[in-house]
């Protein structure tokens, strides 16, 4: 084997162990919701190559407010789904978009962007209670606020 033969495969090897950890194991960040008038429930996420924070918390029975900030023009940012909530929202470039909602149930909810590429997670926490996520990934601990 040359040089750049060996080269080139420990370096493939690197990227594949790289993908491996990025997609598999490595943690998002958390953020909880921050209680606002009326006990709204307000988190502002940035968009710019993926959702930050890529996990949300909030209480079940109380009004959320997410305030997407798209800070780029990438076509898989231009929409966020939520499924489990019919939401399907345009995000407009360089604008925040509010989407409101009040979600009923704790569980975790995932959302996504319109290609199905950048993903992130709703963590809905019983009313009144803040417990570590049952989540397996422990996206936070329960002891943010």
């Amino acid at each position: 084997m040359t040089s750049p033969q060996i080269i080139v495969t420990a370096a493939g090897a690197v990227a594949i162990v790289w993908v491996l950890w990025y997609f598999l194991v490595s943690r998002g960040t958390a953020t909880l919701a921050r209680a606002g008038a009326q006990g709204l429930q307000e988190v502002r996420v940035i968009v710019k190559g993926g959702y930050t924070p890529d996990t949300i918390v909030v209480q079940a029975g109380k009004p959320v407010r997410l305030q997407f900030y798209r800070d780029e023009t990438a076509d898989c940012s231009e929409r966020v789904v939520f499924e489990r909530f019919g939401i399907d929202q345009q995000l407009p470039a360089f604008q925040t978009t509010a989407i409101e909602f009040t979600p009923e149930q704790p569980g975790e909810y995932p959302f996504r962007c319109g290609m199905n590429m950048l993903k992130g997670l709703l963590v809905v926490e019983p009313e009144g209670e803040r417990r570590a996520a049952s989540s397996p990934h422990k996206f936070h601990d329960g002891k943010h606020e």
